[in-house]
């Protein structure tokens, strides 16, 4: 078999199992698939933190080098994102999903062997090469896959898969260290990475064919189907000849800018950068985030599309996406250092500031359903960017004890109503021709988010002090939050290209 026949048969996508596809719920079997990506996305995220100081003990390295562990990983995953999407509208997001596990299990495995820090820096960057293949197409696997009236649900389960493995990380990921090697917080990753493949290889509908129907079960159509019963439309079928049209340019500057940014953004947490250089970085990213528009504006099929970009309520939901997630993981970093510096243990610390997490992951899931059943998407967006501005409020002002497991709850429960509902009315704008592509803009608003709220959560301690930089910083997120509701907008279903 020659390399042209073997890319031919690792890019055909192989349809489910007829008595999978012929199931009315078998579109459940397929958000099942996707929340084991979240899942073991967000376990990472939050587990390597905690082996920053087994790190520096083993290699004898200082923590700024270190953190190139987890800043490599960032760097990479919100850089590739927007043009994983890109790529998986013309090869298939089944495939890209299924292929982002192996790459995500095989260089796990590697960094679990990693004999010096560097290696294990660049196994990480091939893990994010891994987790963007996936995290590029779970939100468009969800939006094609499920009806219309069960989208909201579906991606709230997503989203309470996301929360699940973002509360288990420190938990889990502390056992480990403790208990084993800091080599296992990688290798843990191998098994799930494994089950991943098989069920998305069994559980997930073609995405892409050669002009014949997908698998997806006529009496279920997907909330983008069509009037033809089938996931493709006409620019998806003329793809293969769109592909010699990729945006290396807008790449290029995607990546420059995104990096510049992160790397000005990472010297709150320590990276020993001078005054001049940050401002050099931060100088940069704007230079090429302006040519990066420049760009997209006349290439003839760009990565981020300003016509999805401008489309109405596209611009706000990614905002709110970001801000979103700078809220949910600012307390996440902030809590245990207000905690600990009150006299509270670590460990207590870090079961108080699970609930986070934990209220997020519920209300993503079965709490919605204690809402009006009449309310919109944009009324749950709303109520919940408020309810979120008042547990930060809460937080802020009451002592560091016990007392702020309830703001913690009350936040995080109104994140798991804002978040799902607004990455619905995101995805509801999108065509459905560009649903890879929406979605990874989705999470690479998401990815600047997390990177934002850590940074910021540092900077505030670094300035002001543990106990008042901290409370600062929690009144400034409320009042982003508060402004959140004010950014979410209604929008209309898109069917046809921008």
């Amino acid at each position: 078999m020659n390399a042209t026949a073997l890319a031919a048969r690792l890019l055909t996508e192989r349809p489910r199992p007829r008595g999978i596809a012929g199931w009315r719920h078998a579109h459940w079997l397929a958000v099942g698939t996707v929340c084991l990506g979240a899942f073991l996305g967000q376990l990472d995220a939050s587990v390597i933190a905690l082996v920053f100081p087994a790190l520096g003990r083993h290699f004898g390295a200082g923590f700024a080098a270190v953190e190139w562990v987890a800043l490599a990983y960032l760097l990479v995953l919100v850089a590739l994102l927007a043009p994983i999407g890109w790529l998986s509208d013309l090869v298939g997001r089944k495939t890209m999903y299924i292929g982002g596990f192996a790459v995500f299990g095989l260089s796990s495995l590697g960094a679990g062997f990693a004999g010096g820090l560097w290696v294990l820096v660049g196994l990480r960057a091939v893990q994010a090469v891994g987790a963007a293949m996936m995290q590029a197409n779970s939100v468009a696997l969800v939006a094609r896959g499920v009806p219309g009236h069960a989208m909201r649900r579906a991606l709230g389960i997503q989203a309470s898969a996301q929360g699940l493995g973002l509360a288990l990380g420190p938990i889990l990921g502390g056992m480990l260290v403790e208990h084993a090697s800091w080599r296992w917080v990688f290798w843990v990753n191998v098994p799930i990475a494994v089950f991943g493949i098989l069920a998305g290889w069994y559980l997930l509908p073609r995405t892409r064919t050669t002009g014949a129907p997908t698998d997806a079960p006529a009496a279920v159509p997907g909330p983008r189907e069509g009037r033809t019963g089938t996931h493709r439309t006409a620019a998806h079928r003329t793809a293969p000849r769109e592909a010699a049209r990729f945006d290396l340019p807008g790449l290029l500057l995607l990546t420059g800018a995104t990096t510049t940014l992160l790397l000005a953004l990472s010297t709150a947490s320590g990276l020993p950068l001078p005054g001049w250089a940050v401002a050099a970085l931060l100088l940069a990213s704007a230079v090429l985030a302006l040519a990066l528009v420049r760009q997209e504006r006349r290439a003839a099929r760009p990565i981020l599309a300003p016509g999805l970009v401008n489309t109405p309520g596209v611009r706000s939901g990614l905002v709110v996406a970001l801000i979103g997630y700078l809220l949910l993981f600012c307390p996440l970093v902030l809590g245990p250092v207000l905690l600990t510096g009150a006299g509270v243990s670590t460990a207590h610390a870090g079961l108080v500031v699970t609930l986070l997490p934990a209220a997020f992951a519920f209300a993503a899931t079965v709490g919605g359903g204690w809402l009006p059943r009449g309310w919109s998407d944009v009324t749950r967006c709303r109520f919940g960017a408020l309810l979120t501005a008042v547990g930060l409020l809460l937080f802020a002002v009451l002592p560091a004890s016990d007392a702020v497991a309830l703001p913690l709850l009350v936040a995080g429960y109104g994140l798991g109503l804002l978040l799902p509902a607004n990455n619905a009315l995101v995805m509801r704008a999108i065509p459905a021709q560009c649903s890879a592509v929406g979605g990874g803009m989705v999470n690479m608003a998401r990815s600047l988010g997390t990177a934002l709220g850590m940074a910021l959560s540092v900077l505030g301690v670094h300035l002001a002090g543990a106990a008042s930089g901290g409370r600062t910083v929690l009144l400034a997120l409320a009042a982003v939050a508060a402004a959140a509701a004010l950014l979410t907008r209604p929008v209309r279903t898109r069917r046809t290209g921008p």
